[in-house]
């Protein structure tokens, strides 16, 4: 006579009833959420928000850090006083800008008066767009009446803000992505808890997890890298690319989970534990970045260059164009960046 409860059960393991899975269902999404929220906003591509007050007024902004390959780049601060009235007349800001990583001179253009979403008083300008992958870092220093003719402070205390553009992606690419790569970290964080409790049976999932991770991080993730930055890998072993090498070691760690999965049940702990280790890492670290010495889709770490070492005349940066989805771009008409100024000291007034 079977004596075994119903419900899921790992062969010397414990019984899972259905409630009991739904509820292990419950803490996985959970605990999945919470990983997948601190991916979203740990990244250098989102958004930067703040609030200052300067010479009386209170300064808010959300400086934009990821947008659309060849569009202008709005940069928008909205100003009101302490008592939240508009009064713009004693107030007013410059917009400092250059491509990075190339250590040009900035060029400096003055915010204009207008109105943000929220209808409130605003200082805007904007930055000439880029090629996929090309970045630019921009900083906002504020010119106050109550502050003195010759004072000025820079918002976000004077560091600059880089931002990163990139060809917009089809959505019948990027919704699957996203879609695996999320299930892939639920049935992975599944996996880890019945493995670890020794409840239900943790290899069912465990296929799952491999199947999404394989398909959603090394099938699309490369295509969704192709259409943004174009380039398919800039990951190991090519590159230093955080993101693709993250997709590739975990991948790993749950193909050896798997593959093992018959002898040892801590595989698959030691997967999730390692893939969790890898997510903490923030999102886009070490991303796709346009070289514009050489006009090639490298890594981050590839790319930088010390601008200590870097003389590049104004009139040579001035004119470039892209050639489509091949990662390069050739000093050519239509300009696209504008007369470099004068040199602008680097550090906060």
């Amino acid at each position: 006579m079977n004596m075994r409860p119903k419900g899921e059960c790992l062969p010397g393991g414990i019984a899972v009833s259905k409630g009991r899975s739904f509820i292990l269902w419950l803490v996985a999404f959970a605990l999945t959420l919470i990983i997948a929220a601190y991916q979203r906003l740990s990244g250098p591509t989102h958004p930067l928000r703040g609030e200052e007050t300067v010479g009386g007024h209170v300064l808010t902004y959300k400086f934009l850090r990821s947008y659309t390959a060849m569009r202008s780049l709005p940069v928008t601060v909205a100003v009101s006083d302490r008592r939240h009235h508009p009064r713009q007349s004693a107030i007013s800001a410059d917009l400092l800008y250059r491509r990075y990583p190339t250590g040009e001179n900035w060029a400096v253009v003055p915010m204009k008066p207008g109105s943000n979403p929220e209808k409130a008083e605003s200082l805007g300008a904007s930055i000439p767009g880029q090629p996929a992958a090309g970045k630019v870092e921009y900083r906002i220093r504020i010119y106050a009446a109550s502050l003195g003719l010759n004072s000025v402070v820079e918002l976000n205390r004077g560091r600059a803000v880089i931002a990163r553009f990139k060809n917009e992606v089809p959505i019948f690419l990027l919704i699957p992505h996203i879609t695996l790569m999320f299930l892939g970290l639920l049935f992975a964080v599944r996996t880890g808890i019945e493995a670890m409790l020794r409840i239900g049976d943790f290899r069912r999932p465990l296929a799952w997890t491999l199947a999404c991770m394989f398909i959603g991080g090394l099938i699309l993730g490369p295509l969704v890298q192709k259409h943004a930055f174009g380039a398919f890998w800039t990951g190991f072993p090519l590159g230093t690319d955080l993101t693709d090498t993250k997709a590739l070691i975990i991948f790993i760690a749950w193909l050896l989970a798997f593959l093992f999965r018959k002898k040892s049940r801590w595989w698959a702990v030691a997967a999730l534990v390692v893939m969790i280790a890898l997510y903490l890492i923030p999102h886009s670290l070490f991303g796709s970045e346009l070289n514009y010495r050489t006009g090639k889709v490298e890594s981050a770490s590839v790319s930088g260059y010390n601008p200590k070492l870097v003389n590049v005349s104004s009139a040579s940066l001035t004119r470039f164009r892209m050639i489509s989805f091949t990662g390069r771009i050739s000093p050519t008409s239509p300009t696209l960046w504008p007369a470099i100024s004068e040199p602008v000291s680097t550090s906060p007034s």
